[in-house]
């Protein structure tokens, strides 16, 4: 199964304050376990949400509302996109992940949505379409 690992923001993150050279080490030593291990698809981390932007749907109309963001607890700083074999397994790795934050944090894990939990609604022809645009990501990749 494919999980989402969500780092989720803290009051320093938003505040833009990098993480010190102790914990980058740290941070690479345990991607280089997840890599090692063949659990980690992707990760990455992610600029405070002052630089970022939201856009709000209602109906046909769209709205951009930038950064930053109130509620840093709800935000996400980084995150690692992995494979493995049950929730789990992925809440072992993330047990033994070195804190990524200079204080106290959070990690949310979440599976990713797979063909099958679509069911009957996701059509052969819609599910060829995903095939042929994911191959297509993977060969620009």
């Amino acid at each position: 199964m494919r999980v989402m690992v969500m780092v989720k923001a803290t009051r320093q993150s938003e505040a833009g304050e990098m993480p010190s050279s102790e914990l980058l080490a740290a941070m690479g030593q345990f991607n280089e376990e997840l890599v090692k291990a063949g659990v980690m698809l992707a990760g990455e981390g992610l600029h405070p949400s002052a630089r970022g932007k939201r856009v709000r749907f209602s109906g046909a109309q769209r709205s951009v509302v930038d950064g930053p963001f109130a509620e840093t607890k709800e935000l996400v700083a980084g995150f690692w996109l992995w494979q493995v074999a049950s929730m789990e397994e992925a809440v072992a790795w993330v047990r033994r992940c070195p804190n990524p934050m200079m204080e106290d944090s959070d990690i949310e894990i979440r599976p990713v949505f797979e063909a099958a939990d679509f069911g009957a609604e996701f059509t052969p022809e819609l599910q060829a379409q995903e095939e042929r645009l994911r191959a297509e990501v993977a060969r620009r990749g």
